[in-house]
Protein backbone atom coordinates (compact mmCIF):
# COMPACT_ATOMS: atom_id res chain seq x y z
CA UNK A 1 0.00 0.00 0.00
CA UNK A 2 1.38 3.38 -1.02
CA UNK A 3 -0.94 6.27 -0.33
CA UNK A 4 -0.89 9.72 -1.84
CA UNK A 5 -3.34 12.40 -0.77
CA UNK A 6 -4.35 15.47 -2.74
CA UNK A 7 -7.03 18.12 -2.98
CA UNK A 8 -6.24 20.45 -0.12
CA UNK A 9 -6.31 24.20 -0.43
CA UNK A 10 -7.40 27.57 0.94
CA UNK A 11 -11.15 28.11 1.21
CA UNK A 12 -13.58 30.35 3.03
CA UNK A 13 -16.00 29.28 5.78
CA UNK A 14 -18.99 27.54 4.29
CA UNK A 15 -17.12 26.36 1.22
CA UNK A 16 -16.63 22.77 0.11
CA UNK A 17 -13.51 20.81 -0.70
CA UNK A 18 -12.89 17.26 -1.83
CA UNK A 19 -9.80 15.34 -0.80
CA UNK A 20 -8.63 12.27 -2.67
CA UNK A 21 -6.26 9.49 -1.72
CA UNK A 22 -4.95 6.93 -4.16
CA UNK A 23 -3.08 3.74 -3.44
CA UNK A 24 -0.49 3.19 -6.13
CA UNK A 25 -0.09 -0.38 -4.91
CA UNK A 26 -3.73 -1.01 -5.79
CA UNK A 27 -4.41 -3.11 -2.69
CA UNK A 28 -6.69 -0.71 -0.83
CA UNK A 29 -9.70 -3.00 -1.17
CA UNK A 30 -8.26 -5.28 1.49
CA UNK A 31 -7.79 -2.45 4.00
CA UNK A 32 -9.87 -0.44 6.35
CA UNK A 33 -9.44 3.21 5.43
CA UNK A 34 -9.74 6.50 7.22
CA UNK A 35 -8.97 10.19 7.19
CA UNK A 36 -7.25 11.90 10.10
CA UNK A 37 -6.22 15.50 10.63
CA UNK A 38 -3.68 17.34 12.68
CA UNK A 39 -3.46 20.98 13.65
CA UNK A 40 -0.33 22.65 15.03
CA UNK A 41 0.20 21.72 18.65
CA UNK A 42 -2.52 19.10 18.63
CA UNK A 43 -2.58 15.34 18.34
CA UNK A 44 -3.67 13.66 15.18
CA UNK A 45 -7.42 13.10 15.36
CA UNK A 46 -9.77 10.76 13.59
CA UNK A 47 -12.15 12.36 11.09
CA UNK A 48 -13.91 9.63 9.09
CA UNK A 49 -13.42 5.99 8.20
CA UNK A 50 -14.73 2.86 6.59
CA UNK A 51 -14.02 -0.18 8.71
CA UNK A 52 -13.54 -3.16 6.40
CA UNK A 53 -16.70 -3.14 4.24
CA UNK A 54 -19.05 -1.62 6.79
CA UNK A 55 -20.85 1.70 6.69
CA UNK A 56 -18.84 4.92 7.05
CA UNK A 57 -18.45 6.47 10.49
CA UNK A 58 -17.47 9.97 11.54
CA UNK A 59 -16.23 12.03 14.40
CA UNK A 60 -18.91 14.14 16.03
CA UNK A 61 -17.21 17.33 14.88
CA UNK A 62 -17.71 16.53 11.18
CA UNK A 63 -20.83 14.35 11.19
CA UNK A 64 -23.39 15.70 8.73
CA UNK A 65 -20.81 17.85 6.92
CA UNK A 66 -18.20 15.39 5.68
CA UNK A 67 -18.63 12.20 3.65
CA UNK A 68 -16.06 9.48 3.09
CA UNK A 69 -16.27 7.14 0.13
CA UNK A 70 -14.10 4.51 -1.44
CA UNK A 71 -13.73 3.05 -4.90
CA UNK A 72 -12.08 -0.34 -4.63
CA UNK A 73 -11.77 -0.67 -8.41
CA UNK A 74 -9.72 2.53 -8.53
CA UNK A 75 -8.09 1.92 -5.13
CA UNK A 76 -9.09 5.38 -3.91
CA UNK A 77 -10.72 6.88 -0.87
CA UNK A 78 -12.19 10.38 -0.94
CA UNK A 79 -13.37 12.84 1.66
CA UNK A 80 -16.05 15.32 0.64
CA UNK A 81 -16.03 18.25 3.03
CA UNK A 82 -18.97 20.63 3.05
CA UNK A 83 -19.84 23.64 5.19
CA UNK A 84 -16.22 24.03 6.19
CA UNK A 85 -15.45 25.87 9.41
CA UNK A 86 -12.38 27.70 10.65
CA UNK A 87 -11.70 24.84 13.06
CA UNK A 88 -11.43 22.38 10.18
CA UNK A 89 -8.07 23.91 9.30
CA UNK A 90 -5.44 21.17 9.53
CA UNK A 91 -3.22 18.83 7.60
CA UNK A 92 -5.36 15.92 6.48
CA UNK A 93 -3.96 12.43 6.18
CA UNK A 94 -5.41 9.33 4.60
CA UNK A 95 -4.63 6.05 6.29
CA UNK A 96 -5.12 2.35 5.73
CA UNK A 97 -4.74 -0.74 7.81
CA UNK A 98 -5.97 -4.27 8.31
CA UNK A 99 -5.08 -5.08 11.91
CA UNK A 100 -7.59 -3.08 13.90
CA UNK A 101 -10.72 -4.31 15.57
CA UNK A 102 -13.97 -2.41 15.80
CA UNK A 103 -13.13 -0.75 19.09
CA UNK A 104 -9.80 0.59 17.84
CA UNK A 105 -10.84 1.80 14.42
CA UNK A 106 -10.47 5.47 15.39
CA UNK A 107 -6.97 5.10 16.78
CA UNK A 108 -4.16 6.43 14.65
CA UNK A 109 -1.95 3.64 15.95
CA UNK A 110 -4.25 1.08 14.33
CA UNK A 111 -3.24 2.16 10.84
CA UNK A 112 -0.10 0.92 9.15
CA UNK A 113 -0.07 3.04 6.01
CA UNK A 114 -0.24 6.82 5.72
CA UNK A 115 -0.35 9.35 2.95
CA UNK A 116 1.89 12.40 3.06
CA UNK A 117 -0.83 14.81 4.17
CA UNK A 118 -2.56 17.67 2.41
CA UNK A 119 -3.14 21.11 3.93
CA UNK A 120 -6.67 22.41 4.31
CA UNK A 121 -6.95 26.03 5.40
CA UNK A 122 -10.30 27.62 6.12
CA UNK A 123 -9.98 31.35 6.48
CA UNK A 124 -12.15 34.39 6.00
Amino acid sequence: VQLQASGGGLVQPGDSLRLSCVDSGRSLSRQSVAWFRQSPGKEREFVAGIFRSSAPYYSESVKGRFAISRDNAKSTVDLQMNSLKLEDTAVYYCAAGSRMILSTRTWATSYDYWGQGTQVTVSS
